[in-house]
């Protein structure tokens, strides 16, 4: 099996951490959250990783050529964003893409069955499948509802669910074949798809699942690690 990395991002909302460290390197327990990812794709039975990389991407590579315990016979190669193309234009850096294969942001924690999404990928007849999870908003407001100029309903601080993506997909090769010249961000890769009628499938997922992008969830998973470490097998 072959995934594709993303690793090319400033992490702004992770300041001052990404300043010095980029995030694929910030320590979730005793490992950085690279590792973590790493560790679950060989268990799943990956072999070749391509990691598209820019920000301190340089530190990645240092850091995985040292922990050979785990890596050695995995198949790694390095693709420079050296300017920012997109969440889906960043593909375009890899040369022989080619059949399926799965890619995900490099700053997720989380312990969601890779066989499983990609049998269910191969079910669908989809060129890509997105892994989902349904998650609370909380609105700590009153929120009006009116017409014409009267109220006609009013709800204190609703709870609304949506849908989300988890940062994690599997791709057709086919694809990339309707990326627009340029960078492409996933969200317009989608809505390329399906205005071309191409299937687009959806996995929903109640996996554990951090995205260390900001604070909160970052605090959020070190917690959860801490108290439930054999949750990501350590």
């Amino acid at each position: 099996m072959r995934a594709v990395i993303l690793a090319g991002g400033l992490g702004m909302r992770l300041r001052p951490y990404t300043a010095i460290l980029p995030k694929p390197l910030v320590p979730v327990g005793d490992r950085p959250v690279i590792e973590h990812i790493l560790r679950r794709l060989v268990a799943f039975g990956v072999d070749r990783v391509d990691f598209c990389i820019g920000h301190l991407g340089q530190l990645i590579r240092v850091y995985l050529s040292e922990a050979t315990d785990v890596f050695n016979d995995l198949d790694c190669h390095w693709h420079w964003e050296d300017q920012p193309l997109g969440t889906a234009g960043a593909l375009r850096l890899i040369p022989d893409l080619e059949g399926t294969f799965l890619v995900m942001n490099g700053d997720i924690l989380t312990n969601l069955d890779f066989g499983e999404l990609m049998n269910v990928h191969q079910r669908s007849d989809a060129l890509l499948t997105i892994a989902m999870q349904s998650k609370q908003v909380n609105i700590d407001l009153g929120v009006i509802e009116s017409d014409d100029g009267f109220i006609t309903g009013y709800i204190e601080k609703p709870s609304l669910s949506y849908d989300v993506s988890m940062g994690i997909y599997v791709y057709e090769h086919a694809a990339l074949d309707h990326m627009p010249e340029g960078p492409c961000q996933f969200p317009d890769l989608v809505q390329r798809l399906l205005a071309a009628g191409q299937r687009v499938a959806a996995y929903p997922s109640d996996a554990e699942w951090f995205d260390i992008g900001t604070f909160t969830e970052y605090e959020r998973a070190t917690h959860h690690l801490k108290e439930n470490p054999a949750t990501f097998g350590m």
